[in-house]
């Protein structure tokens, strides 16, 4: 079977939650899924949920940096230095440990702010390991990245709570 790039991507809410219906969809039809965050914590409901299947790992987040518009710029190049470092263990990860299924959780992001090469994910792309299903989500995909997806979804938002001052709600937003 064909492995395919999914890109989950725009300014709505949902993004996160498509790249985890999806994976646990995998892990309902007995395969293995691996899930790797940035740019968020563990405190968010789906980790809780995620980390007691057995067929999905979900990485570790040991360090935040809060958000990127508020780091130094001595906490940008250290979070670039740690996501970098996420990233390739990830990768190698998920290439030497027969995955099926490779999310990568904002990885545009992480992109789009210089925290991590997209290059370095590009030849990932391209070089995966047959069967290797992988999800990119976040939002402004580069036209590189959208070249490279079989599947591009734009979740797009017509109306926010947080656009009327709600602030984010567990078990809703985390």
């Amino acid at each position: 079977m064909k492995s395919c790039v999914h890109i989950y991507c725009g300014d709505g809410k949902g993004k996160t939650t498509a790249a985890i219906g999806l994976a646990v969809r995998a892990c309902g039809s007995g395969k293995r899924v691996l899930i790797t965050r940035f740019l968020k914590t563990d405190h968010s409901g789906e980790v809780n949920a995620l980390c007691g299947l057995d067929r999905i790992t979900v990485t570790p987040c040991e360090r935040s940096f809060g958000f990127f518009s508020k780091m130094s710029p001595e906490q940008k190049k250290e979070a670039g230095i740690y996501y970098s470092q996420l990233l390739e263990m990830t990768l190698n990860k998920a290439a030497k440990e027969n995955y099926d299924l490779l999310v990568l959780d904002e990885i545009m992001a992480v992109c789009n702010f210089g925290l991590v090469e997209e290059k370095r994910v590009l030849e990932f792309l391209s070089a995966r390991p047959e069967g290797l299903e992988v999800v990119l989500t976040g939002r402004e995909p580069s036209e590189k990245l959208v070249e490279m997806a079989d599947y591009v979804s734009e979740i797009r938002k017509v109306k926010h709570p947080y656009d009327r001052g709600i602030s984010a709600r567990k078990g809703i937003e985390y």
